[in-house]
């Protein structure tokens, strides 16, 4: 998922300009504190003392608007061995049957055609798009998920992707129809390098197609807990657009998508197929611009915004506990850690968590330490009062725990702003 680079030795560095442009203008307008990776999982609770953790502080770029971390933790820590399944949520494969359509239907993909997905995970999304006959491969890092695609018949490459990674497998498999990248041009250090290199894997007649979280949502919706060591980058259209171009490529298309609390999904093209962007790309631009998120005041304002979301969650916890109501949480997600961390939301207050991924099912959350538990418990224990961590999922969980609500019980949505439901 991200490009190793000379840093590689280290556990963590620190940048000092810009991972789009260079610049050295860049402003801070949100320190979340020093934290845990968001998934470092802890095994035992003998390794609560040892947890390593690192700044975790946002920034704008002044010159191209790219809102993004400068803390880099070594991708060989982050992702050889990853704890996230895309296959768990009813909602992921609703979307992978419908992204897989839509590509096959616009690049009229035949049974030659080859589909690569980078940072596949366990082949979720390829196996959609095998359904339709045509060729796949995968690339992911994470050597215990890539086995999970393998074991689908997903054939998948063990490997960071980069300009060698992209050379390699163009002369083994031939050029791509489509290169796929979801939630992964957030994870890259040198997300230029990566936008390169898919750009070598496909011919003209080709597209590149990326899915990221959309800066406007995160900032219009408060999402400040998908703010974690992973996502060093947090896009707009226009700051997109700019690495496009650099990378010789033109975007043609953009689908707003309701996945991860809002994203863009951008269809680019080589330049030599299609020289400029299309009219529709500079009018979301734009509208960005309308919505002020060129200004850094726009990210001051999100500032003060997170700190308001933070206080009203505690106080509502603090008030449950209080009137000795019981309390759980519902997932593990990454972005909970983040929520947990900063808000210092630990065991005293919400004593377990529970979650479907049986990878997690027996760890701890990083930071917090609270236990994983299976999904059953709920039912079980019957808690009053249930924080939803995995609040990008609440339709869906919503409707799979009926029955706990029609007993009574309650989830507590934190973003934008708490509320019991």
């Amino acid at each position: 998922m991200i490009i190793p680079d000379q840093h590689t030795h280290q556990t963590h560095h620190k940048r000092t300009t810009c991972r789009a442009c260079e610049s050295a203008r860049l402003l801070p307008f949100l320190c979340l504190g020093t934290m845990p990776l968001a998934n470092a999982f802890i095994r035992h609770k003998s390794e609560f003392d040892n947890e390593p953790s690192y700044p975790l502080d946002v920034y704008f770029c002044q010159d191209c608007t790219l809102v993004q971390l400068l803390d880099v933790i070594n991708p060989e820590v982050l992702f050889r061995e990853y704890l996230y399944i895309t296959g768990t949520s009813s909602t992921m494969a609703t979307h992978n049957t419908d992204y897989a359509r839509t590509v096959v239907d616009l690049l009229q993909l035949r049974k030659s055609d080859l589909v690569l997905e980078v940072a596949s995970n366990d082949g979720s999304l390829l196996s959609c798009f095998r359904s339709h006959g045509v060729r796949t491969l995968g690339v992911e890092p994470a050597s215990n998920i890539s086995e999970l695609s393998r074991a689908k018949g997903i054939e998948t490459v063990n490997e960071f992707f980069n300009l060698d990674t992209a050379s390699y497998l163009r002369s083994k498999y031939g050029p791509a129809r489509a290169v796929i990248g979801n939630n992964v041009l957030a994870h890259i250090d040198h997300p230029l390098g990566f936008l390169q290199s898919c750009r070598q894997m496909v011919n003209d007649d080709s597209m590149v197609i990326i899915e990221v979280p959309y800066l406007r949502d995160f900032i219009d919706r408060v999402e400040f807990d998908t703010i974690y060591h992973e996502h060093l980058c947090y896009f707009s259209l226009m700051a997109l657009v700019r690495l496009f171009e650099s990378a010789g490529l033109s975007v043609i298309r953009v689908d707003p998508i309701s996945v991860h609390g809002g994203s863009l999904r951008i269809y680019a093209t080589p330049v030599e197929h299609c020289a400029t962007h299309t009219p529709d790309i500079m009018k979301m631009i734009d509208d960005e611009r309308a919505a002020s998120l060129h200004e850094p005041d726009r990210y001051m304002q999100f500032a003060c915004a997170v700190e308001k979301c933070r206080d009203k969650l505690r106080t509502l916890l603090n008030d449950l506990t209080h009137r000795e109501m019981s309390l759980a949480a519902y997932g593990a997600p990454a972005k909970g850690n983040t929520l947990l961390n900063y808000c210092d939301i630990g065991t005293n207050i919400i004593p377990y968590t529970v979650d479907k991924n049986p990878i997690k099912v027996g760890l701890y959350t990083p930071g917090t330490h609270l236990p994983v538990l299976d999904i059953s418990t709920l039912l079980t224990r019957q808690p009053d009062y249930t924080l939803l961590l995995a609040w990008n999922f609440a339709d869906e969980i919503l409707s799979q725990q009926h029955t706990y609500r029609d007993r009574g019980g309650h989830f507590i949505i934190p973003i934008p702003e708490p509320r019991i439901v």
